[in-house]
């Protein structure tokens, strides 16, 4: 899409300088003041990418162009989708629902199902044993191309496969060779022309979460609910991120984990792996612990408080070092506030993308609702990452299953529809 700015006229051939002041509270701020001074004056020379000579604002503010201007600009609505939900029919659905892009779970966890699963300690999300099978890039190029096909964007691919990984998260004896294959497949999605890879640094990963009639008029999703939820036993061998990746590992467990060996593990991967980023292009974004707990089973949370993810970019600061930023998630911690969070990081510019829920209650217990039901004012929240100029993908992660014969779909129209309403509303004069 062309940018608008690139149209101008000089200021003294606006006839209505107040139109033009008005035309000001449509535009996200972060434009606002790159097109105003600081006096709330028309743009001197230069400002906003126009001619150099005279005071210039955009041609057509009035008419369609500024639309195209504020659309590239603001932010975009995706759909995530799971591997076996990666269908012609459900990339029609998103296009239908309003969405223009798609984070891609190209794991194949929990296959069959399209919803979050309750786990224990004798269920998990399945067997992923892809060792020394590493994603191509002719896989990667034709799944950008199908979705690219039915006038989607492919905006992420979402969590690495706990087979190419596990002895990174476990200091295991294959880490070394694991990093390289990890580099390897960050240069593939670059070739392919894929911006994000979103992962989750966590050895317990998303585990504990029990099905329930928690949201509105008896909707089914889900919950935790701490001490009366599964117990938390050890993670067995062969076992990682709540994944199987070695079915006859030997008997035994996995044993504890300190936050001092998770963090330099950490570091460890950041350090390798993000100068790898940098040159093929794409952003890490880590997702939050979830749930947002300081321990489970045995083994030490990362960003379970709003404050961590700092820790987590400091480690190597750049702009491929970035965040999945899961605001149910973080809603859900104990400790900060959520629209400060958001603030914080929206600002820094340090999102690749957003996971957009609604949740009741915070840990050791919460429970996930409609996304309008919540306890996060999700009109505030979205107006805070609009102030703050983030143009990246948001997606509701997500959502209760409604009663009907397409729960899943019926669910996700219901939250995408009033995120596109809530957005398109900051496009609208006031």
């Amino acid at each position: 899409m062309e940018r608008a700015v690139e149209r101008c006229t000089p200021l003294a051939q606006v006839a209505d300088l107040s139109g033009w002041m008005a035309m000001t509270a449509i535009l996200p701020s972060v434009l606002v003041a790159g097109i105003l001074n600081g006096s709330g004056a028309a743009p001197t020379a230069g400002a906003a990418g126009c001619p150099e000579h005279g005071r210039w604002i955009l041609r057509d503010l009035f008419l369609s162009a500024h639309i195209c201007f504020v659309e590239d600009l603001t932010m975009k609505l995706g759909l995530g989708l799971y591997r076996h939900m990666l269908t012609p029919e459900n990339f029609r659905f998103a296009r239908q629902a309003g969405a223009t892009h798609i984070v891609a779970h190209w794991v194949n966890y929990f296959a069959g199902t399209v919803r979050l699963p309750g786990t224990d300690g004798r269920t998990n999300w399945g067997v992923s044993d892809n060792r020394g099978k590493l994603w191509t890039y002719e896989e990667l190029r034709d799944l950008k191309n199908a979705i690219n096909e039915h006038g989607l964007e492919l905006a992420a691919i979402e969590n690495l496969d706990p087979s190419h990984w596990y002895d990174i998260l476990l200091d295991g004896p294959s880490k070394r060779d694991q990093l390289e294959d990890l580099k390897t497949i960050i240069r593939r999605l670059g070739k392919a022309g894929i911006p994000v890879l979103g992962y989750n640094f966590s050895i317990a990963g998303v585990w504990g979460h029990v099905q329930g009639h928690f949201a509105r008029g008896g909707a089914e999703s889900v919950g935790f609910l701490g001490k009366e939820g599964p117990e938390e036993t050890p993670i067995p061998s062969g076992q990682v991120w709540n994944m199987t990746y070695d079915a006859a590992a030997p008997p035994g467990t996995i044993g504890t984990v300190t936050s001092e060996q998770m963090w330099k593990r950490l570091a460890d991967f950041l350090t390798e792996v993000v100068p790898v980023a940098e040159e093929a292009g794409v952003r890490l974004a880590a997702h939050p612990d979830d749930p947002p707990m300081p321990t489970l089973r045995g083994t030490a949370r990362m960003v379970y408080q709003p404050q961590l993810f700092q820790r987590l970019l400091d480690i190597y600061p750049s702009h491929y070092n970035a965040l999945e930023f899961c605001q149910g998630t973080v809603a859900e911690m104990s400790d900060g506030d959520v629209y400060e969070a958001i603030d914080k990081y929206s600002k820094q510019g340090n999102i690749a993308y957003v996971h957009c829920r609604n949740v009741k209650g915070k840990v050791p217990r919460y429970h996930e609702v409609f996304i309008d039901e919540g306890d996060v004012d999700i009109v505030r929240a979205l107006r805070i990452y609009e102030k703050n100029g983030f143009d990246g993908v948001i997606i509701p992660d997500h959502t209760p299953q409604m009663t009907c014969a397409a729960t899943w779909h019926a669910g996700m129209a219901y939250a995408l529809g009033y995120l596109r309403g809530v957005l398109q509303s900051f496009q609208s004069p006031v």
